[in-house]
């Protein structure tokens, strides 16, 4: 599916393919009557500060006070921690399925490489070189060839290929491994950027070019769908520039979502690598003419920088605001009054029933007031909130609120199972589309540079033309402090007789330019 952007009222197109089936998710909620959204006391959140007074900071007390991590010992690293892992756990599950379906295979590779491999590609050493994390010694010894600490796997599945692979009939091989990577980087931040992080790669190969372009493409859309379907992301995908192409590739396409303050985050790539690692690792097969050809490679990651991006696109001054089909806790219970009769046996027959449909539910019966725990389980982003106690149980009711929304609705204990299926899938939606109107409403269309500055200063994405040109490109980045090229969509329009936004030479292309994570 291709993305369809949304620009400013005077450019505005279509609307994408999936808003309006997600716009219909959100009538299947049961015919009952929701609160005013609940208003909190400001103590329970007084620890974490306001998005709007400070979004980075905003973003640091989220992923600490809710504990998805902490930081590591060692600078630039983290601690992803029970609550983090058990979120990346159900976006990596989602996503091993995906992968699984277009054919892909789990495999695992060391994670030191020896330098002479990365050597062999230059594109690729240069690209990393700053960030290579190097073993040299066991002990006192030093080792005859210095090691390098996994920053991606191409040249070492690419040494392993080439040992593997004999014929044409073993086309296409594809693989992928979830691992652990290392770049050492100079600024770092809790998910976004660190030392040591958790991803996938997958790499693939194939008998001619064009297969192995349409893979590229293939895995890209594959991305797309999994970000929107079960992350509620609305990403924009396309292709990127020569100067933020991937070390040692052809073409690279990315992934680019935008974060609630206006900046953008790259949540994936795909990469066409042609035949360059296959000619530096000397990956080839016998064609059905007994013939031996230099085969094509394709590789495609992502990594736990998505938690980081859920954070950021859905988060709120109550603290995290979960995707239900990834969220660690769907469902939680609170009993009101657990001491008296009846009541934790109500709450353990709704969570059982619950339960049994496949949801993941808990019980907070701690001895913490309700109050405390209805602020601590918003501020840990759990979709439903079930709160029963003893007048709610006479009427043989309950109360369900929606953390996205934050309101309330009484409804009766026998409507739980249909409720509850209808609210998460309602919640679910209702993030998508409301990430997707957030982002449609900051992507501005401008034509000269001022405009571009001015737009980017006010924390929007600005899609403009551009003349392709690698020298204005690192010109325009100096000149405003850092705002960068993302994507050429795929189905933008170049005006005829457009110039460039910067250097006013025929334009060649549209782009996004953003401010970027």
């Amino acid at each position: 599916m291709k993305t369809t952007i949304i620009v400013d009222k005077k450019n505005t197109t279509k609307t994408e393919k999936n808003t309006k089936p997600a716009k219909n998710a959100i009538k299947k909620v049961a015919n009952t009557k929701a609160t005013k959204p609940v208003i909190a006391d400001k103590k329970y959140v007084a620890n974490i500060t306001a998005l709007l007074k400070n979004f980075p900071q905003w973003y640091t007390d989220i992923v600490l006070k809710t504990e998805l991590c902490d930081y590591g010992p060692v600078k630039g690293t983290m601690v992803i921690r029970p609550y983090g892992f058990a979120l990346w756990e159900n976006i990596k599950n989602a996503l091993d399925k995906s992968l699984k379906a277009h054919e892909y295979q789990n495999a695992y590779f060391p994670m030191l490489i020896p330098s002479s491999f990365i050597e062999k590609e230059k594109e690729h050493v240069a690209g990393f070189a700053p960030e290579l994390a190097t073993v040299t010694h066991v002990g006192a010894e030093a080792l005859p060839e210095k090691l390098y600490i996994r920053p991606t796997s191409e040249t070492m599945i690419g040494n392993m290929l080439a040992k593997w692979l004999q014929s044409y009939k073993e086309l296409p091989m594809k693989l992928n491994q979830w691992c652990n990577a290392v770049r050492w980087e100079k600024t770092t931040r809790p998910f976004l950027r660190t030392s040591e992080f958790l991803w996938h790669e997958a790499h693939a190969v194939f008998a001619d070019a064009k297969s192995a372009k349409k893979n590229a493409l293939d895995d890209l859309y594959l991305y797309e769908n999994f970000m929107r379907n079960y992350l509620a992301l609305p990403v924009l995908i396309g292709q990127k520039s020569e100067k933020e192409k991937f070390a040692g590739a052809e073409i690279t396409y990315g992934v680019e979502a935008m974060m609630k303050d206006g900046k953008s985050l790259q949540v994936g790539t795909s990469h066409y690598l042609g035949q360059n690692f296959s000619k530096s690792f000397n990956i080839k097969f016998q064609d059905d003419q007994k013939l031996s050809r230099y085969a094509y490679t394709t590789s495609v990651g992502t990594s736990t920088r998505l938690i980081g991006a859920i954070v950021m696109t859905h988060g709120d001054d109550r603290g995290l605001v979960l995707p239900p089909r990834v969220a660690p806790i769907q469902v939680i219970i609170v009993p009101v009054a657990q001491h008296k009769p009846g009541v934790l046996n109500v709450a353990e027959n709704i969570k059982r029933t619950l339960t049994n449909l496949h949801y993941r539910v808990a019980i907070d019966d701690s001895d913490n007031t309700p109050g405390w725990k209805f602020n601590q389980w918003e501020m840990k982003g759990v979709p439903v909130r079930i709160e029963v106690g003893p007048r709610d149980i006479e009427n043989n009711e309950c109360q369900i609120s929606r953390r996205d929304t934050l309101t309330k609705t009484t409804i009766k204990l026998n409507q739980i199972e249909r409720y509850v299926a209808d609210l998460l899938e309602n919640i679910q939606q209702t993030m998508l589309v409301t990430a997707m109107q957030n982002r449609d409403k900051h992507i501005k269309r401008v034509k000269t540079f001022p405009e571009l500055k001015k737009a980017i200063n006010a924390g929007n994405f600005v899609l403009a033309p551009w003349c392709n040109c690698t020298e204005c490109e690192e010109a325009i980045k100096t000149e405003t402090n850092g705002v960068s090229t993302r994507v050429m969509p795929f189905d933008s329009a170049l005006e005829k007789n457009s110039v460039c936004v910067h250097c006013g030479k025929p334009a060649k292309v549209e782009i996004i330019f953003a401010k970027a994570y």
